[in-house]
């Protein structure tokens, strides 16, 4: 393996072996606490421009294989890992995850002290880097570099991952009861896969596509994906949805949340580490329930900018307080800021999309 480093924007170098393409990555270096799922995580459209931290120290065991994989190709700018595992022990992996991430061109360093970057991240906030095996450039040239690039915030990343135009999912349900639409910002498939097995049969749709042209679709329920990037500067989906409120049912998923907080009249902000990992306690205001929680983002939804006598706060993250879901007074719209189809991750959250279909039919029967 070549020696390959990375290096933060603020000169700080670690050091390691590069075990996928050699080219130079530069992203917003996050970190995520997941203990499996690395497939899963580096072809989440979410993680665009994102050089992903695994604080797992041993990653690539059981190889990749193409059914768990979120979308079409790895979506990360690049991967950082303590210890990449060679030969992968599964029967199942079609090859390790070098020769995938070598295959697909994205960078990605081995030997990290993973710890102490965590560390630093969780202290100072998430910040930009840059994987490189150009060891004949300074680290102030490649500093300099990291600073030129554009930073997360007012980054409106989803019309890089979006569809280019509508498309039925591949995969059917056994008995369709529901038409479902849903706006891809980002999407991931297993969400796509859990709509179906609620009986829906699922349409995609380009993040750009205008309200009256989803209506004229005559869909039963609208689904808002997850995606990467600033929900700020996304304001065409926030016109759409102003457009789809109160004439179908609305569900929002991640930044999909995040947008319908914007459509609504709210404010978002960033968060200084974001929540990665499939791990995170939320607890269900309604209930007292606690959820173990897959979560993957960056920015949050204000409460104090919602008017609680049109929305209901629902989901409350247990380790900072911020707010994970919300539903509408008189509206049929729901919202969670978490990954309800847990790829990677627990599966307490599943019944959202039983109570998103409940949801449908009652709009229907009203």
């Amino acid at each position: 393996m070549p020696a390959a480093r990375l290096i933060l924007e603020d000169g700080t170098v670690y050091d390691g072996e590069s075990f996928g393409s050699t080219d130079n990555a530069i992203g917003e270096v996050v970190f995520n606490t997941s203990l499996t799922g690395y497939q899963e995580i580096a072809t989440d459209p979410s993680y665009r421009f994102q050089i992903v931290t695994m604080t797992y120290p041993h990653i690539g065991n059981y190889g990749v294989e193409g059914a768990v994989e979120q979308s079409a190709a790895p979506q990360v700018a690049g991967f950082v890992v303590r210890d990449v595992i060679a030969e992968p022990s599964s029967a199942h992996a079609q090859m390790s995850l070098a020769e995938y991430f070598t295959r697909h061109k994205i960078s990605a360093i081995q030997g990290v002290d993973t710890r102490a970057l965590t560390r630093k991240i969780r202290t100072e906030g998430a910040m930009r880097g840059m994987i490189t095996s150009d060891n004949a450039r300074s680290v102030e040239h490649v500093v300099s570099e990291v600073r030129r690039a554009p930073s997360m915030s007012g980054l409106d990343l989803v019309n890089r991952v979006t569809a280019d135009r509508p498309y039925t999912f591949e995969e059917m349900p056994l008995e369709t009861r529901h038409r479902v639409a849903v706006f891809d910002f980002g999407v991931k498939r297993d969400i796509l896969r859990q709509l179906t097995h609620h009986g829906c049969e699922v349409t995609v749709l380009p993040a750009r596509m205008p309200a009256s042209e989803v209506l004229a679709g005559h869909y039963d329920g609208v689904v808002l994906s997850n995606g990467p990037g600033d929900p700020e500067p996304v304001t065409y989906a926030q016109e759409t949805i102003r457009g789809l409120i109160g004439k179908v049912p609305l569900f929002g998923i991640c930044l999909g949340h995040q947008l319908l907080g914007l459509a609504l009249g709210g404010r978002t902000y960033k968060l200084k580490f974001g929540h990665r990992g499939g791990n995170h306690p939320v607890k269900d205001l309604r209930s007292g329930r606690v959820e173990i929680t897959s979560q993957n983002h960056g920015f949050a939804v204000d409460p104090s900018s919602l008017r609680e006598s049109e929305v209901e706060f629902t989901h409350v993250n247990l380790n900072d307080s911020t707010l994970e879901g919300f539903r509408h007074r008189s509206e049929p719209i729901v919202a969670v800021q978490y990954h309800p189809e847990a790829a990677p991750g627990p599966h307490d959250s599943f019944y959202l999309f039983g109570d998103f279909v409940k949801m449908i039919e009652e709009f229907r029967g009203a």
